[in-house]
C-alpha cells in the first residue's frame, strides 16, 4: 500500500466508515474539516451524505475554492454518493445554490433511483477487480445519465454506470464503506502509487 495520507471529509455523511474501511487495509487517514487540513493531504474522500449539505457546509467551511484549487491541480478523490454528485460537471436536480466541482465529466441526478424507501442493495460486477461480484448499496442512489469520453465506466447496474474514473477522480453512486469488501478502496489508494 501507498503512504500516501489520504484524508476524509469530515462535514458530513458516511465519514467515519470510510475511515474504518481505511484502517482495515491499513492505509493512513485524518478527518478534513478546514482548509489547512486539506492543505495536508495526498488524496481525498468525500463521503455519502446529503449532497446540498454538503454543499452548503463546505461553503461555510471555506473549503470549496481550496478543493476547486486541489482538484484543478490533479488531486487524487474518492467520492462515493453525494461525493459524486459534488465532484459532477452537473447536476439535473441540484438546488439552484448547489455546487459541483466539475471534477469527472458526467450529468448526474440526484435520488435518482427513487427516495429513501426505495434504497437497495445489488452484486455488480467490476472487471477490473475480477471475481466475486461487489456487494453494492445504494440509498437515495444518484444516477449517472451521461458521461464523458475521458470517463472510464468501470461498473454499471442495469445498464446504469455506477462507478467511473477520470485520470485521479474515481466516483460510485453506491457506498462502498457500508459493506465489507474492501476492493474499491484498495483500487483508489493502489491508484496513489
Amino acid at each position: 500500500m501507498t503512504t500516501a495520507v489520504i484524508g476524509v471529509l469530515a462535514l458530513q455523511g458516511a465519514f467515519a466508515r470510510h475511515g474504518l474501511m481505511l484502517d482495515s487495509i491499513g492505509s493512513p487517514h485524518v478527518e478534513v474539516r478546514t482548509p489547512a487540513q486539506l492543505a495536508d493531504v495526498d488524496a481525498l474522500i468525500i463521503p455519502g451524505g446529503e449532497s446540498t449539505t454538503m454543499s452548503m457546509m463546505l461553503e461555510r467551511a471555506e473549503l470549496f475554492g481550496p478543493l476547486a484549487e486541489r482538484l484543478s491541480a490533479g488531486l487524487a478523490v474518492f467520492g462515493t454518493c453525494a461525493g459524486a454528485i459534488l465532484l459532477a460537471t452537473t447536476i439535473l436536480d441540484g438546488r439552484d445554490d448547489q455546487v459541483c466541482c466539475g471534477a469527472l465529466d458526467i450529468d448526474i441526478q440526484r435520488n435518482g433511483y427513487g427516495r429513501q424507501v426505495d434504497s437497495f442493495e445489488a452484486d455488480i460486477e467490476v472487471a477490473v477487480f475480477g471475481p466475486p461480484p461487489l456487494p453494492a448499496v445504494f440509498i437515495r442512489a444518484p444516477r449517472i445519465l451521461r458521461v464523458g469520453g475521458a470517463v472510464e465506466v468501470m461498473a454499471e447496474f442495469e445498464g446504469d454506470p455506477v462507478l467511473c474514473r477520470q485520470g485521479a477522480v474515481m466516483a460510485s453512486t453506491f457506498h462502498p464503506e457500508l459493506g465489507r469488501d474492501v476492493r474499491a478502496h484498495v483500487a483508489f489508494v493502489a491508484s496513489l502509487s
